[in-house]
């Protein structure tokens, strides 16, 4: 099976949010997904983006999106690896976590020798209820 990737690097600033917010929405919309998935993966991007603003600073915020038969992957990062990461979710962190677990099919924080990857990935219904 064949993935496109798309890979989107934005200031992290909040006026680049809704830049974020519409291309991953678009991409969601593009493999077919229905319009609460695409919701859903519309909420996943900025939720993640919150997070990555906070953790990055002045750097930059880079999304790996691989579009898939059947969903999204969105990658996050790399991202700083602070000690309050280490020390558990700080509020912020720990509202977002919340979020992304609620719209994600899955949702893990990965600790790599760069920094820290979110990992989100929203597949799309299969039409059996």
């Amino acid at each position: 099976m064949r993935s496109d990737r798309v890979t989107l690097t934005v200031p992290a600033r909040s006026e680049f949010a809704k830049t974020v917010r519409m291309t991953v929405a678009k991409l969601a919309s593009r493999i077919g997904m229905s319009y609460d998935e695409v919701d859903d993966v519309r909420m996943a991007a900025e939720e993640a983006f919150i997070y990555a603003c906070v953790r990055a600073e002045d750097e930059d915020i880079t999304f790996a999106v691989d579009l898939l038969e059947d969903g999204i992957v969105m990658t996050v990062g790399p991202l700083p690896d602070s000690e309050a990461q280490a020390g558990g979710p700080d509020a912020q962190g720990g509202y977002a976590a919340f979020i992304l677990e609620s719209v994600c099919d899955e949702f893990s924080i990965e600790g790599t020798d760069e920094g820290i990857l979110l990992r989100l990935v929203k597949r799309k219904d299969d039409g059996c209820a």
